[in-house]
């Protein structure tokens, strides 16, 4: 066994490395990339520069029902801030909200994900982009029901005051921002 390792590779005619050598070398080498392309599939989307505002380019999937029109003009909204949307149409929209853990109370008509938050409803992309850029400890922010006047829900002059909440795993709420 110990001669096997220790047979020399040859190029014409004369001793270039050992196969040990060259095993060494290879495994070195994919040692290397591999912690280099871990840490850059690693590092946080939030943590890349972004360009101008905090989601500028970042992908954000929406899950919407197939016969709301609402939800499009939401999806046109934060597409005009700078995200990149994929839009998933769905009949089962429970089921997104379950698996997702938004607050029954909170629900809306379209639920989506963003650098690992829950987007719930007709939220201001800038105030994704503020949840992006701050990082706070919570699972997302909702915008429960939907309130004229809210993103995707412009209907002429009409704007009901409405709050962004945003909400913890086990429940909890807070107001992240209000709107006149």
């Amino acid at each position: 066994m110990f001669k096997e390792w220790q047979t020399r590779l040859t190029y014409m005619g004369k001793t270039v490395m050992t196969r040990r050598g060259l095993i060494s070398r290879l495994l070195t080498g994919g040692l290397v990339l591999a912690i280099a392309l871990l840490a850059f599939f690693a590092t946080p989307a939030q943590a890349q520069p972004l360009g101008a505002g905090a989601g500028a380019g970042q992908e954000l999937t929406v899950y919407r029902s197939p016969t709301c029109h609402c939800c499009g003009h939401w999806v046109d909204h934060i597409e005009a801030a700078g995200f990149r949307v994929k839009s998933v149409v769905t009949s089962d929209m429970a089921a997104i909200k379950i698996r997702y853990g938004v607050p029954e109370e909170l629900t809306s008509c379209h639920t989506a994900i963003v650098g690992g938050y829950v987007i719930e409803g007709h939220v201001p992309a800038a105030d994704v982009q503020r949840l992006l850029s701050e990082q706070p400890q919570v699972l997302g922010l909702a915008v429960p029901g939907m309130p004229m006047g809210s993103p995707g829900m412009e209907s002429g002059a009409r704007v009901d005051p409405y709050k962004v909440v945003s909400f913890t795993r086990t429940g909890q709420t807070a107001t992240f921002a209000e709107h006149p």
